[in-house]
């Protein structure tokens, strides 16, 4: 591909690839890593994209792509993750047969919540992190977090209550 077909058909369309991106990824960092990293590969394979008649269409698809793969990839890192800390706290400490029991109901209802509202109580409680601290690695607004926060602390209590009635 030549450097004026790049400029000419595929650059311009780094707004509308951010857009996108920012909206799978919920973050500037990320959305614009995502760009950079398709504009990379666009460049890279660029002999291969001759027979591309349309580059919007093609470009959206990758970004896409690429995005959902990051995220699933995410996902994975943060049940890791948490798995990691709520097996280090278990074995911090000497636990009772019922604060076991406990920890294990408050796993399954954190792995239940909704994917954002995991991340926040994650960040919060289990990672120790202040709101600048949660709102720099997240790119999620103060307000936001305060409302994920508050939801998803509401929605484990609400769990933990239903489990105790039975």
């Amino acid at each position: 591909m030549s450097p004026e077909r790049f400029h000419n058909d595929f650059y311009p369309l780094r707004d509308s690839l951010y857009r996108t991106a920012f909206y799978i990824l919920e973050s500037r960092d990320d959305a614009m890593d995502a760009v950079q990293d398709i504009f990379l590969k666009i460049w890279q394979n660029g002999d291969d994209l001759d027979t591309v008649h349309n580059p919007k269409a093609y470009c959206q698809t990758l970004v896409r792509n690429l995005c959902l793969d990051r995220l699933r990839s995410k996902q994975m890192r943060d049940r890791a993750d948490l798995g990691e800390l709520l097996d280090e706290r278990a074995e911090s400490q000497e636990k009772t047969l019922s604060e076991r029991e406990e920890l294990r109901l408050l796993s399954k209802a954190i792995e239940e919540l909704p994917q954002r509202e995991k991340l926040v109580i994650t960040k919060k409680v289990l990672e120790g992190l202040d709101y600048p601290q949660i709102q720099e690695q997240t790119g999620i607004g103060y307000l936001t977090l305060r409302v994920l926060l508050s939801t998803a602390r509401r929605k484990l209590k609400k769990y933990v209550k239903e489990y105790e009635t039975y």
